[in-house]
């Protein structure tokens, strides 16, 4: 009698567990696609991941969200932004730095080797560890870093506001020194894109399936670091320069939907002792972001003496982040789209490629001396 009064009472109790958790999923998509409409209208960069990560943190800190994000969702949404970076890489544009690639990728170079330096810096604080300092403090590839950042052990939570942090002060500096510093003017026609659509998406759903799952297994047998995000890149990026991939395009959607994902898996890891601890953080990434700028303002003034660009064409092409921005000014001041995007998108890629590496080989000397 006990057992069948028992079974009675589990019954409504799963149906309340699976409703409960059912309205919280909806609350957390229905909440998040309104911050995203909101931060479209106002133009905000990647604003689905931006109101899909304080949406989920929110709700995470109030005890009204999901526990997690399913893993391979996430690692879904990893691939289909990585084969986004791929397919950025086109022929054209890295053709037209013609001579002028060395001093470019000699720069970027320069660039990761001050975001290491940062990131060491950054994981001298109590609260970040080495993998988290060195993926917070690389200057690009804000959403593939935070993406990756849980695979390769480190705190996406700490990697995710400190990246978008940086992000948002450069697109808010930016203009401001374009203006005042160099003296532009920024009333110039802006240039439209000039790239299709792309194919249909019964065209597109396919290559994306093969850069995603064939990717991802070839990273994994050959051991790289983040595979799910490193090995869509490679393979996309070697189907857009062999010329096999022209008219693919991740469609917008989808693209959308995958920063919303990685948005809602750093934001759903939030909890008030982690608050608590990004806070007594930022302080001192606030500072560190400042000094990478300014080092990369000086980068771009040796890139200038180096390839003959103008000192706006060289700080455009050296801004560390917020890469729509950062063409969207260049072709109000009438500046060199071309070279400033062949840059900006050289010095991603290396960003993404080589960070998870670099990470780990930091991450293993660190726990060497720990120990030592």
């Amino acid at each position: 009698m006990n057992d069948v009064q028992s079974t009675e009472r589990s019954v409504p109790t799963r149906a309340s567990e699976l409703r409960r958790h059912g309205l919280r999923w909806a609350a957390l998509i229905a909440l998040s696609i309104g911050g995203w409409a909101l931060g479209e209208s106002v133009g905000l960069t990647a604003a689905g991941l931006f109101s899909a990560l304080i949406v989920a943190a929110t709700l995470a800190v109030t005890g009204w969200g999901p526990s997690r994000v399913p893993r391979p969702l996430g690692k879904l949404a990893q691939g289909v932004l990585a084969s986004a970076v791929g397919l950025m890489v086109h022929r054209d544009t890295i053709a037209a730095l013609g001579s002028m690639w060395v001093p470019v990728v000699s720069i970027a170079a320069a660039t990761l080797a001050l975001s290491v330096a940062a990131g060491a810096l950054l994981a001298l604080h109590r609260d970040v560890d080495a993998v988290t300092g060195s993926l917070s403090m690389t200057a690009g590839g804000a959403t593939g870093l935070v993406a990756m950042a849980r695979e390769l052990g480190g705190d996406d939570r700490v990697v995710a506001v400190v990246q978008y942090l940086r992000v948002a002060l450069v697109v808010v500096s930016m203009p401001m020194i374009v203006t005042f510093g160099f003296r532009a003017d920024t009333g110039a026609d802006t240039v439209t894109g000039t790239e299709g659509g792309g194919s249909e998406w019964y065209v597109t759903l396919p290559f994306l399936a093969l850069f995603i799952v064939g990717g991802t297994a070839v990273a994994s047998l050959v051991r790289l670091p983040a595979p799910a995000t490193l090995g869509p890149l490679a393979v996309s990026a070697g189907f857009e320069l062999g010329g096999w991939s022209d008219a693919v395009a991740v469609p917008p959607m989808l693209m959308t939907a995958a920063l919303i994902l990685i948005g809602w898996q750093a934001g759903l890891a939030f909890d008030r002792a982690s608050l608590r601890a990004i806070g007594r953080i930022l302080p001192y990434a606030a500072l560190l972001t400042v000094l990478v700028g300014a080092a990369c303002a000086g980068l771009g003034v040796l890139l200038s003496h180096l390839t003959g660009a103008s000192l706006l064409e060289a700080y455009l092409a050296t801004t560390p982040g917020g890469l729509a921005a950062v063409l969207a000014v260049s072709a109000s001041t009438a500046s060199n789209v071309t070279f400033v995007a062949a840059a900006q998108v050289l010095r991603l890629v290396i960003m993404l490629v080589t960070t998870p590496i670099m990470a780990k080989v930091f991450a293993h000397f660190s726990s060497r001396r720990r120990r030592a």
